[in-house]
């Protein structure tokens, strides 16, 4: 029963992971998300309000 589980958790699980890692690549290289992840790249370097120190 053990080795049952463990093999199904160990397949599905590694199933699971892979399609999670491959949605991600796709979302982040999806052409339409590209401007919302330059703008992103480029909002540290943006400077609102001048600081007084």
């Amino acid at each position: 029963m053990y080795e049952t589980l463990s093999s199904f958790a160990q397949t599905w699980g590694l199933s699971f992971f892979v399609g999670m890692f491959l949605v991600a690549v796709v979302y982040a290289l999806w052409p339409s998300n590209r401007e919302k992840f330059r703008e992103a790249a480029r909002q540290p370097l943006i400077d609102k309000e001048p600081s007084d120190d």
